[in-house]
Order: structure tokens, then sequence, then C-alpha cells
């Protein structure tokens, strides 16, 4: 397997080393340098097995794609490419090239004119059986073993070149992450003044305004006590709504508490809370959560939210009839999966609660990739970090 897919790199290779020294002069622009720089990042990525983070997309501007760090790499790799495509793949080719003659046109010696009969890579003319049956098999074995040890080391080569030519160095991935944390730190930021922002607002519109209603009514009921104490109809009336608007502003009271740190974590744990959170849903959802050992508090409220947003708006939007959840953990890593069986085509700029669920597992340090082609399944994964 390691030889064929060292052989397909490197003939591919070959042919795009090729391609790209014919239309070099095409391609020395960012915005046909960058998708065949990133075409080529994936085929290393491919053969080395490590998958990659796609890098960001050119600005919308000319100068602006001019400018970004990563197209002087791209416009590098050209020549590079060229050279090194050429080089390495066509000793591929050959060898490849050369089984082909010694399996397919060597026994068929006999039916080609005798100036056009093959010959062997070892430069000896094919003019009988004998030498098509001994040498022939000879040199496919010598060449299959020369591609067994030669093919997978070379096309590794390659691909090395390709992920050093067009990787970040050390200080533009910093740069890189900095930016990262500098916009999710903004992110949380905005995310926390407006969810203080809810708070105020529904504490002073709703348990406030309920609370100050209730007082109302407790002074009134104490004057209509203290000025006719016979009138015990109206002053029952009093007590009741202010015993039902007590109930009321105290259930208000506890969704707003809820809404900042779920009760449930406290007493149930992760798991616990999740198996509520999955027996609420409409959705029939099958839970199934492994060992996570201990787990810090803003984790696991991260989590029990994301869970509660994405299943809710599997209940509202998503017309599945089955649901799953996933929760385990990896070492450092705490990995949630949530998939339905609905019609997909879940996207968070539709406002349908995702952009909320990556805000808050980015404020972490955490990555959300969402899998909703239209007409589903969808599968959204998250990733959070849990070692510290």
């Amino acid at each position: 397997m390691r030889v064929w897919r060292g052989a397909v790199y490197l003939l591919g290779s070959l042919a795009t080393g090729i391609a790209t020294l014919l239309a070099l002069p095409l391609l020395c622009f960012p915005r046909l340098a960058r998708p065949w720089a990133e075409w080529h990042r994936d085929r290393a990525g491919w053969l080395l097995g490590k998958p990659l983070a796609v890098r960001p997309a050119l600005p919308a501007t000319e100068r602006g794609a001019w400018a970004d760090a990563a197209t002087p790499r791209d416009l590098l790799w050209l020549p590079v490419h060229a050279v090194t495509g050429v080089v390495l793949g066509l000793p591929a080719l050959l060898c490849v090239g050369n089984v082909v003659v010694a399996a397919i046109a060597t026994p068929l010696w006999w039916a080609f004119a005798l100036e056009d009969r093959p010959r062997l890579f070892i430069d000896i003319p094919v003019t009988g059986w004998a030498t098509a049956l001994t040498l022939g098999p000879l040199q496919i074995l010598l060449l299959a073993a020369l591609a067994y040890l030669a093919f997978p080391p070379i096309a590794r080569a390659h691909a090395r070149i390709c992920l050093a030519v067009l990787s970040h160095s050390a200080a533009e991935a910093l740069a890189d992450r900095v930016a990262v944390l500098t916009r999710t730190r903004a992110d949380v930021l905005d995310a926390h003044g407006a969810e203080l922002r809810r708070i105020e607002r529904d504490l002073h519109d709703g348990t406030q305004a309920r609370l100050v209603a209730i007082a109302m009514r407790l002074a009134v009921a104490r004057q209509a006590l203290s000025d006719d104490p016979r009138d015990e109809q109206f002053l029952a009336g009093l007590l009741r709504d202010a015993h039902e608007g007590t109930e009321e502003a105290m259930t208000e009271l506890r969704d707003v508490i809820r809404t900042v740190y779920p009760p449930i974590l406290a007493d149930r744990g992760l798991a616990g809370a999740l198996t509520a959170v999955t027996t609420r849903c409409g959705v029939p959802t099958r839970l199934d959560v492994g060992d996570l050992d201990r787990v810090p508090a803003a984790m696991e409220a991260v989590v029990y939210f994301a869970v509660a947003e994405a299943l809710t708006n599997v209940a509202r939007h998503s017309h599945a009839t089955a649901a799953g959840v996933r929760v385990s953990r990896t070492a450092d890593r705490l990995s949630v999966g949530i998939t339905d069986n609905g019609s997909g085509g879940a996207d968070h700029r539709l406002g349908t609660g995702i952009a909320g669920i990556r805000r808050r597992v980015l404020a972490l340090d955490g990555t959300v990739d969402v899998d909703s082609p239209a007409g589903g399944p969808t599968t959204i994964t998250l990733e959070l970090p849990c070692g510290w």
C-alpha cells in the first residue's frame, strides 16, 4: 500500500510539476497560487497521514492579497515544485514505464517488426522466447524491489519539502495564535457583556417587577387588615395574589440562576446533567458518556450549554427522528459529538444557535466542526482542552 501511495504521489507530482512549469506566468498571482498551493498541501498531508488546518482565506482586496503573509510562500512553491516534482517524479515514471514494457510488450515481442521490438532496461533486445521469459520477469522483480525501497521515502521527502515551504514559520504561527486568542477574547467579552445585560434585564423587568407587585399587594393587605378586619374575602384575595406572585417570581429567579451556572451540574455532575438534557429533548436521543475523570467546572458548563443548545436546534429545526450525544476524553482533550438524522443545512450564519456554541467553545481554546450537508445528517464535533 505504501508503494502504491508513493507511486501515485510521485507520478502526480511529475504531472503537476510540468503543468506548473508551463503555467508559471499565469500562476504568479496570489488568487491563483493560493488554491494551487493548498491542493499540494492537502496531497502532502494525505501522504504523510497528517491532517492540516486550512489556512485563512486571502483578503478581499488585491493589495491585501499581495500583502498576505502566506503569499510569498505560495509564490516560492511554484518554482520549487516545478523542479522537485519533475526531478523526483521522473525516476518513478521510468520505473513504472519499464515495468509496463516488461510485463506487456516483452511477451508480445514477436508481434513487432524487427526494428521495433522492445528492449529491456539494460538495452538487451528481445529477440527470442528465452530472453522474454527470463530477463523480462527479472526486470520486473528488480524494478518492483527498487520501487518498494525507493518510492515511499522519495514521496515523503517531496511531501516534507512541500510542507516546509508552505507552512508557517514559528514566529508566524505564534502571531496567528495571538490573533486567534485576541479575537476569541473579544468575542468572549462581548458575549459576557451581552449575558450580563440579559440577566440584568430579566431581573429588572421580570423578577423585580413581580416582587414590587407582591410588596404592593402585601401593603394593601396590611392596610385592609388594619382598617377593616371584617373584610376577610378581600384580604384573602390579596394574599392569594401575593402568594402566586411569589411563586412566579421564584420560578423566574431559578431560571435566571440556571442560565448563569446550572445547579444540576453541581448536584449530578456532567453525566447526570447531560442525561437530564437528553431526556427532556423532544427527539429520542442516545447518550454515550465515557470515563471523563475530573473536568473543570468551566468546561462542564460549556459542554452542558452546547449540548442543550444543539438538541434544542434538533428539536426545533431539523425534523429529525433520532439524535445522539457522545462525550469522551483522550488524555487532555475532551471530545463531544452531537448527531441527528434530520434535514441538515445547519449554518451558524442563520442564527440557529451554533454561533453561540462556537463562541463558548473558542473562549476555552477549543474547536468546533459542523458537518451538515443539505438533506442531512448533521454532526457537530467539539474539541476542548481539559488539561488545565
